[in-house]
């Protein structure tokens, strides 16, 4: 369905592919033909008929005429003298083969005065008629041929300034409607006419943030209920959070929901390679909105015009970029609270706004997005699941717990990819292997089976894994360990999956747990292989990562305690100094190796403890390449542990049946008394 627009942004709507449709695709062909006909006229074209054509002297003219060459002449009244070659002397005259009969030449030159070359031929034609020779025809024309001129002269320019005109147009027709329309606001247009909008139905999970702007169309439905009592309706909403998390669909569900015109625009709409228009389209997009009202304003990525102003030591400022925030600002100020205007905005960026920008009076609201917990992504499954067809070993639940830290977005990739998957291996339906496949193409990259690597290498990526999957099942607040594998995948030639737990807290205990886990690959190479290699390159980067920030952030060491270094602004990334004296930068250096030396030392301990475990886990690793925590269990025992998702999942699911439990229940209607039931016989 087509989407409706402003007639006032664009009176002649394009076709679907972009094209110009209706009587202006055929003026624009017109124009196209008859340029390039003009062109050609000019290129290749005979303005007196087909044949050759060249100028020369009186003189050789004369010699012509005397040796019989020439057919006939026209003289017009500017003394310009065209005189036609007979067939038969064509080859002769211009040096090239002639086309018999049909060989038409032109002689061109100019004659010194119409009488002088009137007595002349006059008495040429006296000579020949004597020695019965055909005399040659002459003839005096006048050589303002005005229609001509036009043609030639003038109408070429014409076509030229139209030919430009309509180029112009159809450049600007991105613009906002040519060069003139071009500081016009291009917003898309959403009405309650429309069928297929979004509701906030369609949004699963995100209950704080739909709770916010479900308010936001309350507002707009009924602002006497607020206003009544005074109360004032918010300027604007921010929504805040990572990409993915459904912050645009969750706009749109605003525009399904609130039944009043919906003005959506991203933020690099705004900027052109115009100066002013940045600040034009804010102009006109908020005098639409105002003429509209009650009406939403909804600006998406906002960070691309509302960046801090002059912020960082070497970098300048875009002056049609802040021009354009300027704008945008004294736009939010310059309405009243209850005009019915509210302004919703995105972004996943809102540490590089501008302070201005984020007062109160302007967004009086933030409402944060964030990635979706255990149960939110179960409803998330939910909706993207409906249109697939599923076999009996699908569970919600388990995908759930399988997906981590993924966004609305990714678990839409995940179903996606794991309908291709099942596609391609001719099934009907799709599996739980086929999901699962899917979170490891998504998370792990695509697994690269003809990589060759020898048996050494394998016995190193195998003994490395095994070292993983052994210490993090050893700890208690490791991360669960879901697989084991030595297939390349990506840029990895080896990879271990973990349930990470969705904690709301971290404490030191478990930021240590997850060191020693991440240095047990390359604490295994060392106590096993007596070696070092490169594979563990990414391990011991994210370990640096993190005892450095449990020293400079988190407080979390013996020397420094207390104390974090962490700066929210961002000033100090473009400084050239540290909030710290070089004796502290010292001391960070020194308790960020004393904590991963303590964690190396702890991994190898458990390692040595647990080392027949793991050299079985490392040969299944080198026979079978794939192992679960099944087969991990099966060796090193179960863990004495329950992971915080399956104590989620169960507070749920009792929290569910104490709701079904406390819901009244329907006693079934009485039937009435009739003749025929009353009958014993009958009930017989």
């Amino acid at each position: 369905m087509a989407e409706k627009r402003n007639s006032r942004q664009q009176p002649r709507p394009n076709n679907p592919n972009g094209q110009p449709s209706g009587p202006r695709r055929w003026i624009g062909i017109l124009l196209y033909t008859a340029a390039f006909a003009i062109l050609g006229f000019y290129l290749f074209g005979d303005k007196e008929g087909n044949g050759a054509s060249k100028e020369l002297s009186y003189t050789k003219l004369t010699a012509y005429i005397d040796a019989g060459t020439i057919e006939k002449i026209e003289v017009a009244d500017d003394l310009k003298a065209t005189a036609t070659v007979r067939p038969q002397h064509y080859t002769m005259v211009f040096g090239t083969q002639g086309d018999g009969e049909k060989a038409k030449g032109q002689l061109q030159t100019q004659v010194p005065s119409v009488e002088e070359f009137s007595k002349y031929m006059d008495s040429v034609n006296a000579s020949r008629k004597a020695d019965g020779k055909a005399v040659i025809d002459v003839t005096y024309v006048k050589s303002h041929d005005y229609w001509y001129l036009i043609l030639v002269n003038i109408l070429p320019f014409v076509l030229m300034i139209l030919f430009f005109v309509y180029l112009g147009r159809g450049m600007g027709s991105g613009l906002g409607g040519g060069i003139f329309g071009v500081g016009k606001a291009q917003a898309q247009l959403f009405d309650k006419e429309k069928k297929d909008k979004v509701t906030f139905e369609d949004v699963a999970g995100l209950y704080g943030a739909k709770q916010e702007v479900q308010e936001i169309v309350e507002f707009l439905k009924n602002p006497k209920k607020y206003t009544e009592i005074g109360a004032k309706i918010p300027k604007g909403a921010l929504l805040v959070g990572p990409p993915g998390t459904g912050k645009t669909l969750l706009a749109k569900a605003v525009a399904g929901e609130a039944g009043v015109p919906f003005f959506s625009m991203s933020g690099s709409d705004f900027v052109e390679m115009f100066v002013g228009v940045g600040a034009s389209r804010v102009r006109d997009l908020f005098r639409q909105a105002k003429e509209k009202a009650p009406a939403i304003i909804f600006i998406d990525e906002i960070d691309a015009i509302g960046r801090a102003r002059g912020k960082g030591v070497m970098t300048g400022g875009n002056d049609e970029r802040e021009s354009t925030l300027n704008q945008l600002l004294t736009e939010m100020d310059g309405f009243g609270t209850n005009s019915g205007v509210i302004i919703l905005a995105a972004t996943n960026r809102a540490d590089v706004l501008d302070a201005a920008l984020l007062r109160a009076g302007r967004f009086d609201r933030q409402i944060h997005v964030e990635l979706p917990d255990l149960q939110e992504r179960k409803e998330i499954f939910q909706v993207h699941l409906r249109p697939l067809k599923l076999d009996e070993t699908v569970d919600i639940d388990f995908l759930s717990k399988q997906t981590p830290g993924f966004s609305g977005a990714d678990i839409a990739n995940v179903c996606n990819e794991a309908a291709l998957i099942a596609a391609r291996g001719g099934r009907k339906k799709i599996g739980k292997q086929d999901f699962m496949d899917a979170v490891d193409r998504i998370v792990g990259g695509l697994e690269r089976k003809n990589k060759i690597m020898t048996e050494e290498e394998k016995k190193s990526i195998a003994y490395h894994e095994a070292g993983h999957a052994t210490i993090s099942w050893m700890l208690r607040w490791a991360n669960p360990l879901v697989k084991v594998t030595i297939v390349p995948r990506g840029m990895a030639l080896g990879a271990a999956w973990y349930l990470p737990e969705e904690r709301q807290l971290t404490n030191e205990e478990h930021i240590l747990d997850e060191l020693c886990s991440l240095l047990g690959g390359r604490a295994a190479e060392q106590l096993f292989l007596e070696q070092t290699s490169t594979g563990a390159l990414n391990d011991l980067e994210r370990a640096t990562k993190q005892a450095y920030a449990m020293v400079a952030y988190y407080g979390m060491s013996e020397k420094l305690k207390d104390v974090s270094f962490y700066d929210s602004t961002g000033r100090y990334d473009y400084g050239f100094t540290k909030p710290y004296s070089e004796h502290t930068a010292t001391t960070i250096d020194q308790e960020t190796q004393r904590i991963i030396a303590d964690q190396m030392a702890r991994a190898k301990q458990i390692l040595t403890d647990h080392a027949e475990g793991h050299h079985q886990i490392a040969q299944l690793l080198i026979d079978r390449e794939v192992i679960t925590s099944e087969d991990v269990e099966r060796i090193l025992g179960p863990r004495p542990w329950k992971s915080r998702g399956d104590e989620l999942l169960e507070a749920n699911a009792a929290i569910a049946e104490a709701e079904k439990a406390a819901k009244p229940k329907r006693r079934a209607p009485r039937k009435k008394k009739t003749e025929e039931n009353a009958n014993p016989q009958n009930e017989a």
